[in-house]
């Protein structure tokens, strides 16, 4: 006889003498008892290719010599495994959803099981981003489909996948499975299947120029309870394709400029590919053009335009001619200024001969007499003089 039947016919005599067991005690073992049974680890997750790893299920009962048996249940496809063993081993290469079950046979209790919360992971060979369409370039407001692919990570069930646009997050559309392997004859879904599978993660984003050269990347998450598995794609840059937009903050509508007196105008525009600039104008007193920068002298309307493959951008100046009234004003301070200086002097003049000069009059005179007792060389007479008023 083969030893698997060997092990099925044991498990039917137990099944057999723990139900004569329940009959002749009277004791059946009801939804409202606890089995006293205990898994360690609980839960176990293990990792595909790992070492080898066990659980141990052991009683938690007062009285051992209650406990009849304890042995494993584990699916294989459409089979099942009972193992008389209070230890099960973990096949790290092929246990993707052995859904081990720990059972005992106790006296007065009967039989109970417990499951295990088992996990079996792993970590994608591949996180990849690209565009649906294959391609990189987008026109301004057009919508574009990037995908996710992940490829080969188990168990689907417990991967969540988060898209990243520079420094933002996206919200992600729902996981789609890109293949799998059925597995116990169950359909290839995210609740069901346990192996590892490729998945997908698709997100629509509508773009305009600000995302020119924006990263977007993808992330696959395993969330294994106190572990959470990352790994990231590499980096998608996009190329958004959009018209020239003229910098009028620079380039206002209307400019004067003085006679005499050159003005420089400066053309920029943004646009991808980048633009060219052009000047268009009819004055031959324009002196030159350089990388969007125009000399002009005199008024007129000037028209910039920014071009590039994807369309054009033209922008009117109107140059408006002023005088330059500066000379004049300044003549006009000076001619004030010595009007102001001569009026000043003037009057300065004829209060310094008032007030610093006095005028008198020789008319009448009075002889003074020689005084005896002094020596006079006859030059020395006081000729007395009235003062003018």
């Amino acid at each position: 006889m083969k030893a698997g039947n060997s092990v099925r016919l044991l498990s039917v005599c137990l099944t057999v003498t723990a139900e004569l067991l329940w009959l002749c005690n009277g004791t059946y073992f009801s939804a409202t008892q606890v089995c006293p049974i205990t898994i360690t680890p609980n839960p176990m997750v293990v990792q595909y290719k790992s070492r080898v790893q066990s659980a141990t299920c052991s009683s938690t009962t007062n009285n051992p010599t209650n406990v009849q048996y304890i042995y494993w249940e584990t699916q294989h496809g459409a089979q099942t495994i009972q193992s008389l063993n209070e230890t099960w081993f973990v096949d790290t290469h092929a246990d993707w959803d052995p859904r081990p079950v720990c059972t005992a046979v106790i006296k007065g209790i009967g039989t109970c099981y417990m499951n295990l919360n088992y996990t079996l992971y792993k970590t994608p060979d591949s996180v990849s981003i690209h565009a649906l369409n294959n391609t990189e370039l987008v026109m301004e407001d057009a919508e574009l489909q990037l995908q996710c692919a992940i490829v080969n990570v188990a168990p689907a069930h417990k991967l969540t996948v988060q898209w990243y646009r520079g420094n933002e997050t996206i919200e992600p559309d729902v996981l789609q499975m890109i293949d799998c392997w059925h597995e116990n004859n169950s359909s290839c879904n995210f609740a069901e299947v346990r192996s590892p599978v490729s998945v997908s993660s698709t997100i629509s984003v509508s773009l305009n120029r600000t995302h020119h050269g924006v990263q977007f990347r993808c992330e696959a998450q395993l969330d294994l309870g106190a572990e959470r598995i990352r790994m990231m794609s590499k980096p998608l840059n996009l190329t958004v394709l959009y018209k020239p937009i003229i910098n009028t903050t620079k380039l206002p509508k209307t400019i004067p400029v003085f006679q005499g007196y050159p003005e420089e105008l400066v053309c920029e525009a943004d646009g991808h590919p980048p633009p060219k600039i052009l000047w268009l104008y009819s004055s031959d007193k324009v002196s030159h053009v350089s990388e969007g920068k125009l000399t002009v002298y005199e008024a007129g309307f000037y028209n910039c335009t920014a071009i590039n493959d994807i369309d054009s951008t033209i922008h009117v100046v109107e140059v408006i001619l002023k005088e330059d009234y500066l000379p004049l004003i300044a003549g006009f301070v000076a001619i004030t200024v010595v009007v102001i200086s001569a009026i000043f002097l003037f009057i300065y003049s004829i209060y310094y001969k008032n007030t610093k000069m006095r005028r008198y009059s020789l008319k009448n005179p009075k002889l003074s007499n020689h005084n005896g007792n002094v020596a006079h060389n006859g030059w020395d007479l006081p000729l007395p003089m009235t003062k003018l008023t």
